[in-house]
């Protein structure tokens, strides 16, 4: 079926508003693209050299109080997930109480806008 009228001839040009939108999307994702790079040359490398440090510790702690990795693995996962449920190794106040919830409700209060 052929197009009759104005309604295909302008399917292949670009407006300008369509033009503006298309080139503001692709300087945000140069944009982007740009501090992806500039941050990962940055941190990179010092994450690197983090890992290397913790790795050095597990293998002296296993060492140290003869365990093996897969058990210090799991303790640390175990570890992990009670943290972020909210359980503290120290005796602190809870997480949650009263003052910890209502500090969390003004936080999500005052960051919701227009």
């Amino acid at each position: 079926m052929a197009c009759r009228g104005g309604c295909c001839s302008s399917a292949g040009r670009l407006n300008a508003d369509n033009a503006r939108f298309l080139l503001l999307a692709v300087l945000i994702v140069l944009y982007m693209l740009c501090g992806a790079a500039v941050f990962s040359a940055i941190e990179l490398p010092t994450e690197r050299e983090a890992k290397e440090r913790w790795e050095e510790r597990l293998e002296n702690f296993t060492r140290r109080h003869n365990l093996s990795r897969a058990e210090l693995r799991h303790f640390l996962r175990e570890y992990e997930a009670a943290s972020v449920a909210g359980i503290r190794v120290d005796d602190i106040r809870p997480r949650w109480d009263f003052t910890g919830a209502f500090y969390f409700v003004g936080t999500v209060v005052s960051t919701i806008g227009e």
